[in-house]
Order: structure tokens, then C-alpha cells, then sequence
């Protein structure tokens, strides 16, 4: 495959709306040893790339510092040392930055391969979501089979795949939801109820769903007075994944609460961990989840595409709160792909 020296990126010209995301041109990244270089087909768009491009969330050091953690495509190039991957490879991976472009050099241990079956639009739409609930509400929170799960923002893209991922490990999933329609996704993609968060009160639905026990885990996106929401509705032992605080970063909390019924609150952010920890999380999802999603009817997240150079549109479409599933955007090569997208 003949490289050109050059790409199309979409760059954050400035803090500021989705009008600040623009066009420019750019050199291909460098390939080191250990990483591999993807042709993107589609990037999605998610939660942190909008807190970047508001100046809320600078990438770590030695990052791209162009907005994208989550993309798919082929291999174009492998560094010297990358042993398991070959050029023309369909994967798709977790970035370090850098997914809205044409090109991507990623760390080989953060690459997957698009499960059989799937289009590269819709894999792209699984990395960020499924390294952060892999790692929080799996290998930290332990997420067991049988245990319960109460899950915010559940027709969103972290909710929707930890519904997803509680299903396959066995577990029962409760999707807190604003919507009957946002309610009937999330039963789509595996949840056993669903809470609706306008018009029922979450602790004592929780409580009635659990037989009076409360929720063994709590996956939060929302943060706020949320937090001692999900205290009260927490089973003796329960642990509370906080992922993310889209209502608020501080809360009022019941520190005798937390000691009374022994609970658990951690939280944690994806972008800054080490290559190895990504690594990790990787193979775990090789090894534990990635053949349940060629399975036959394995239900997949509803995906709304935009072009790459719609990104704008994207981000405002994502600031509403009001999209189900996710939102990718679509390279001029993954429109040439499109019969295999």
C-alpha cells in the first residue's frame, strides 16, 4: 500500500462550540516499533471529544492532540517490532487521540479485530465505551454473573455497552432512562428492565426490582445529587462505578450510609492509563466478550454516521443528550467502503 505523505484531519482550532472543529492538513503520524498504522474508515465521536474541544480535558502528554479515541479500519503499516498484525487487517481500536483523520497510529496492544460480521462503522462505535466499562464496571468492580446492575445513561453509548457486557457475563442489567423509546433500546440490547428517571423514583423502582435488597453495582455517568441516588439504591456490598459527571463533578454524600452497608465508590478515567493498562483491558475483552458479538442476533448499537467533515454537526447533534446509540464519522475512504461499512 503506497502511503501519502499527507492526510485531512479535523483539528480543534480554538476552545469553543462544535464551529471551532475544522479541516486541515497534516503529515501521517509517526510509526514507532509497537504500534500500527490504520487507514480509518470511522471514528466515533464521544463524551471526552467534546469536553476537549470546550478545553475541558487536555490530552496527555505525548497524545494527539486532535480529538477521536475509537476508530476502525485496515492496517496500512506495522512498527518494527508488531508481530500479530499484517497490512489489510480489519480492526478497530482505542486511540491515544488523534481518530478524526484519515490516519491513526495506535499502540498494537490497543488494537482489536472487527468482530465477523460486523461493518467498520459500527465497530468503530464499540472501543472507547467498551475499554471504560471493560475496565470499571468488569475488572475493578468485579462484575460477577447474576448480580445486578443499575446502569444511567443506558441508551447512550457507555450505558448501551454496559448493558451489553453485563449481559454477556451473565449479569441483569437496569436501564435508567429519560424515554419510552430510549427504554425500548435498552431492552433491545439486553436489559431486563428499565427505569424511567422523568417519571419513576430510581430508588425505590431499584429496590422493588431487587426484592427489597438494592443494586449490587451502579455504572454512573451523571454524577451530582445522582450519587446519593445510587448510595440508596445500592445493595449491602455494592460498588459504584463512577465513569463520568455530565450533571455535575461534586456531591453530598452519606459517609454513614457507605459505611453501613459496606459500599464501594471508584472512579476512574480511561485517556491517562498507561499503554499496558490498555493493553490489558484489551486481551480481556478478547478473551472474555469479543465471541459473544458474532453470535447470531447479537444485538448491535443503533449508529448515526455523519462525514468526517460534518463533524461539527456530530458534536452538536451528541450536546442535545437527546441521540440513542452512538455517532461515528465516516471517512472519504470508508465511503468508498461503504458496501462493507
Amino acid at each position: 500500500m503506497t502511503l501519502p505523505d499527507s492526510m485531512t484531519v479535523i483539528a480543534i482550532a480554538r476552545p469553543g462550540g462544535p464551529e471551532t472543529l475544522e479541516p486541515q492538513q497534516a503529515p501521517l503520524p509517526a510509526l514507532g516499533p509497537n504500534d500500527v498504522l490504520v487507514r480509518i474508515a470511522a471514528a466515533g465521536v464521544n463524551g471526552p471529544d467534546l469536553a476537549q474541544r470546550r478545553g475541558h480535558y487536555d490530552p496527555p502528554p505525548g497524545a494527539s492532540p486532535l480529538p477521536g479515541l475509537e476508530i476502525a479500519g485496515e492496517i496500512a503499516a506495522v512498527g518494527s517490532a508488531v508481530t500479530h498484525w499484517r497490512i489489510g487487517d480489519r480492526v478497530m481500536a482505542l486511540t491515544n487521540g488523534g481518530g478524526y483523520a484519515e490516519y491513526a497510529s495506535v499502540p498494537a496492544g490497543q488494537v482489536l479485530p472487527v468482530p465477523e460480521g460486523w461493518t467498520l462503522s459500527d465497530a468503530a462505535a464499540l472501543p472507547e465505551t467498551w475499554f471504560t466499562v471493560t475496565q470499571t464496571l468488569v475488572m475493578r468492580a468485579q462484575l460477577q454473573p447474576g448480580m445486578s446492575v443499575l446502569i444511567h445513561g443506558a441508551a447512550g453509548g457507555i450505558g448501551g455497552a454496559a448493558i451489553q457486557i453485563a449481559a454477556i457475563l451473565g449479569a441483569l442489567p437496569i436501564a435508567v432512562v429519560s424515554s419510552a423509546e430510549k427504554a425500548d433500546y435498552a431492552r433491545q440490547l439486553g436489559a431486563v428492565a428499565t427505569i424511567n428517571s422523568t417519571s419513576e423514583d430510581i430508588v425505590q423502582r431499584a429496590l422493588d426490582l431487587t426484592d427489597g435488597k438494592g443494586v449490587d453495582r451502579v455504572l454512573d455517568i451523571i454524577g451530582g445529587s445522582m450519587a446519593q441516588t445510587n448510595i440508596a439504591a445500592s445493595a449491602r456490598g455494592g460498588h459504584i462505578a463512577q465513569v463520568s459527571t455530565l450533571d455535575g463533578g461534586n456531591a453530598n454524600l452519606s459517609l454513614r450510609t457507605i459505611m453501613a452497608k459496606q459500599l464501594t465508590l471508584s472512579g476512574s478515567t480511561l485517556r491517562p492509563q498507561t499503554a499496558a493498562t490498555k493493553a490489558e483491558i484489551a486481551s480481556h475483552i478478547r478473551a472474555t466478550l469479543l465471541p459473544a458479538l458474532t453470535a447470531p442476533g447479537f444485538p448491535r448499537p443503533r449508529v448515526t454516521s455523519f462525514d468526517m467533515a460534518d463533524a461539527s454537526e456530530a458534536h452538536r447533534l451528541m450536546e442535545g443528550r437527546g441521540h440513542i446509540g452512538k455517532i461515528v464519522l465516516i471517512t472519504p475512504h470508508g465511503r468508498q467502503q461503504l458496501p462493507i461499512l
